[in-house]
């Protein structure tokens, strides 16, 4: 499939994509697609080449190799194309003289959807000092900065990298709830690069996990919860129940063991494990992106070693 192969809600479509630098390859053929109206996960370890692939789709950098289309066009100093992008970096940098109000300024002029009611309503809510040079700003603030003009951009695809950086819990949860709420009354792409998964867990709608430079999940997040499964119980009867079953992660405490098992776990199987005294119990979005991740890296190890 190529890039003009796709469907009509697809905004964003990514084949065979590779970025390298020097002996160092930061993706290895990569594809996916981001679909219109949906909050997407962009999960992975430091290093992993998230931020990369985010600087590709916001036409900061060029591939080394495949394609990337969004909106009907290549990125790369397209201006058709990133007038509909808003990427909020982590800890972005603004020349030293600016305000804050100098910035939101800037940010309306070029950001086609930008609501300067909203951003004043967010400036409020984070307590952000419209008068102080940007460079005098917490790392904290530094970040809510970035929350308002992602917010307010309303722009059909905005990527938040890292957006939480030196924000306590009670702002990160702010951020939440004014994403989730302008995004039901607003709907665009929102893609967030994250490693706090447990606290974005029920925003995201689909997930992508990318380790060592490549996609390791691509799913939907409640198909990924239904195919993962933690089965607890007596040694022997995890051992039975797990007989034929992908194990992602097993435990063995005395002669009590739990498993990570991913597959489609059927009523009859349920049954099944009640009968033997195993409960099943869901598995966090993180700890499932966890196990498929380092699942992976055995897989590619066994591949090197090959």
């Amino acid at each position: 499939m190529t890039v003009t192969d796709i469907d009509r809600d697809t905004i964003v479509s990514v084949r065979a994509l590779g970025k390298r630098y020097g002996d160092v390859t930061a993706l290895d053929d990569i594809s996916f697609d981001l679909r219109e109206g949906k909050i997407y996960g962009l999960l992975g370890r430091n290093g992993a080449g998230k931020t990369t692939l985010m600087k590709i789709l916001t036409g900061q950098e060029l591939p080394s190799s495949g394609e990337v289309s969004a909106f009907g066009g290549a990125p790369f100093e397209n201006a058709d194309v990133l007038q509909n992008v808003c990427f909020v970096k982590e800890s972005q940098k603004y020349p030293d003289d600016l305000k804050v109000k100098h910035v939101l300024s800037a940010a309306a002029l070029l950001l086609p959807g930008w609501d300067g009611e909203f951003a004043g309503r967010l400036m409020d809510d984070f307590q952000l000092p419209e008068c102080r040079r940007v460079k005098k700003l917490s790392r904290g603030m530094t970040s809510a900065l970035g929350i308002v003009i992602g917010l307010a951009s309303r722009a059909p695809l905005t990527l938040f990298d890292e957006p939480y950086l030196g924000l306590d819990a009670v702002a990160r949860q702010l951020f939440y709830d004014r994403l989730l709420a302008d995004y039901v009354d607003h709907p665009r792409t929102v893609v967030l690069s994250t490693h706090l998964i447990d606290e974005v867990a029920d925003l995201l709608e689909h997930v992508i996990v990318i380790d060592g430079g490549r996609v390791v999940t691509d799913a939907d997040s409640d198909d990924l919860r239904s195919r993962h499964v933690l089965a607890s119980g007596r040694a022997a009867g995890v051992d039975a129940f797990t007989a034929g079953r992908t194990v992602l992660h097993r435990e063995d405490i005395g002669g009590f063991a739990r498993a990570t098992v991913r597959g489609t776990i059927s009523a009859a199987d349920r049954a099944e494990a009640a009968q033997t005294d195993i409960e099943l119990s869901p598995v966090s979005l993180q700890q499932i992106t966890i196990r498929n991740a380092l699942d992976s890296r055995t897989d590619i190890g066994k591949e090197t070693r090959s």
